[in-house]
């Protein structure tokens, strides 16, 4: 089986941690996987997404035309990636930022208020975990306590203390379940 997510956002949304995280705690599993990275020349502020591809078997290429699952953080990465979306696949928005459900009806789709949640448990840097935990709880992928794992492997140090709230905002984006579009 082979699983491929877009994740897009802004730059300094933390959109390519998430899809990192990802990617690690896969790798860390066992699994084959790869993660491309995108971002335009501005650091924050400019546009940024990353593939990940999961998979059991040796993947054949890590380019994504059409991925099962995609994540949105801000409405301009909605705009451009809800058309690519694999009929049937999931769509993950903030819908804190995202202002609109999908056009397509064709697609099961997640609103998480991931900005707000984040802001909510003191930090907004969260935004990314509450996203990729309602991702997990609605395409079970790999493991939230998979990402956990790899949460304590691979984040520097210097950011351990952040641990307790990247997994409590992993688990808060994990309450939130696909619903219908209007």
């Amino acid at each position: 089986m082979q699983t491929e997510i877009i994740i897009a956002g802004f730059g300094g949304q933390g959109v390519l941690f998430a899809g990192q995280l990802l990617a690690y705690a896969a790798m860390d599993e066992g699994r084959e996987v790869t993660w491309i990275p995108s971002y335009g020349p501005e650091m924050r502020g400019g546009t940024a997404n990353c593939t990940v591809v999961i998979a059991d078997e040796e993947i054949g290429s890590p380019l994504v035309r059409h991925p099962q699952a995609l994540v949105v953080m801000n409405l301009p990465s909605m705009d451009k990636y809800e058309a690519v979306l694999k009929p049937g696949g999931l769509l993950v928005a903030n819908a804190s930022l995202v202002n609109r459900p999908p056009y397509r009806r064709d697609i099961r789709y997640v609103p998480a208020p991931a900005s707000a949640i984040a802001e909510e448990l003191g930090d907004r840097r969260m935004t990314n975990m509450v996203l990729l935990g309602s991702l997990l709880a609605n395409l079970p992928v790999i493991s939230l306590e998979a990402v956990d794992r790899a949460l304590q492997a691979h984040l520097p140090v210097r950011h351990h203390r952040l641990l307790p709230l990247n997994m409590q905002a992993l688990r808060r984006g994990a309450e939130f379940r696909e619903v219908q579009p209007a």
